[in-house]
């Protein structure tokens, strides 16, 4: 499904950082993240580490502009310096974050069209293996992609 009409994707610059720090805060706010001090203090450091990142293009962002000049959605692909590994043969992992759809805005493609462009530019950049944390909202649309659940675990100290 391409984008609705009068809608553009367009790569994002560090120009844009205010509202991927933003998407990334209404994101985990919408998956029931209501502590706010945690939230203001995550937003913080994700600027400093998105702008370092940004800079040495180890992240790539691309964002949907709706016909209104609003941005309507947005999505990150991080380039993960990776080991040699059995599973896929590049020196790098994408990991595709920050997916998020303006709530005005839902439930019109946009988030696919954005993992579709990620997911062109790690096929044309030799990124062979793309990883992502799927929220429940997102795990639908990430299958149906071809993203399939893996062996991660996770501790927390």
């Amino acid at each position: 499904m391409p984008l609705p009409d009068a809608f553009t994707l367009r790569r994002a610059s560090t120009a844009d950082l205010d509202t991927l720090v933003e998407h990334r805060r209404a994101m985990f706010e919408d998956m029931g993240y209501t502590d706010q001090p945690a939230m203001r203090s995550m937003s913080a450091k994700f600027r400093v580490w998105l702008l370092a990142q940004m800079n040495a293009g180890d992240y790539l962002a691309w964002l949907v502009d709706a016909p209104d000049g609003s941005v309507a959605a947005g999505a990150g692909l991080w380039l993960m310096d990776w080991p040699p590994h059995m599973v896929g043969q590049g020196a790098r992992r994408g990991n595709i974050l920050n997916v998020y759809a303006h709530p005005d805005f839902r439930r019109r493609g946009l988030a696919r069209e954005l993992m579709k462009v990620a997911l062109d530019w790690c096929g044309n950049n030799g990124v062979d293996t793309i990883i992502l944390h799927a929220s429940p909202d997102g795990r639908t649309l990430y299958e149906s992609m071809g993203f399939s659940p893996t062996n991660e675990m996770r501790l927390r100290l």
